[in-house]
């Protein structure tokens, strides 16, 4: 765990408990190497991917928001896959989990920055941290949704989040 210094969370009138974070996962990807959209397949027993795997832990954990940074078209097939599912979780204290979908395409990229002609490929990580700037006031981890992390993973991830002063603070873990 890489931070810097850590002011605690206001205690009092349940200060701790009402903070949230969100999750933003990166499934804008082309796949390329692979030779195909594996954010999508399914590698669990019944056809899971492993989003879906990072989705259950990440709100098991206490993450209450869901944001998918995906590529132009893709919303319906994430919605069938696990989108539609998660608008039906809860987080542990029993309130809904909220999901939304960014689109990465070039409308966030800066206007001083030239698109190379050509280009469809996305940019990576910071163009996609971008296009889900509009939907992220909280404190977020960005993960990518074709690698998978497990509970205790997301649980110190949301540990460090919540100990972050309001503003001005980051921490990598």
């Amino acid at each position: 765990i890489i931070r810097r210094e850590k002011h605690p969370p206001a205690r009092g009138n349940g200060a701790i408990q009402d903070m949230k974070a969100a999750l933003v996962i990166m499934a804008a990807g082309m796949g390329s190497r692979y030779g195909g959209e594996k954010q999508t397949d399914g590698i669990g027993p019944h056809g899971e991917a492993i989003m879906e795997y990072s989705v259950f832990d990440a709100v098991r954990a206490g993450f209450h928001k869901i944001v998918f940074i995906i590529k132009p078209g893709m919303e319906p097939t994430i919605r069938a896959l696990c989108g539609d599912r998660i608008q039906t979780m809860r987080t542990p204290q029993g309130e809904p989990v909220e999901v939304a979908y960014a689109v990465q395409d070039f409308s966030s990229v800066p206007a001083f920055y030239t698109i190379p002609e050509g280009r469809t490929k996305p940019f990576g990580t910071v163009h996609a941290a971008l296009c889900a700037r509009d939907l992220v006031q909280e404190p977020f981890a960005i993960i990518n949704a074709d690698d998978y992390y497990g509970v205790s993973a997301f649980a110190t991830i949301l540990q460090e989040l919540l100990s972050l002063a309001p503003a001005g603070e980051g921490t990598m873990v």
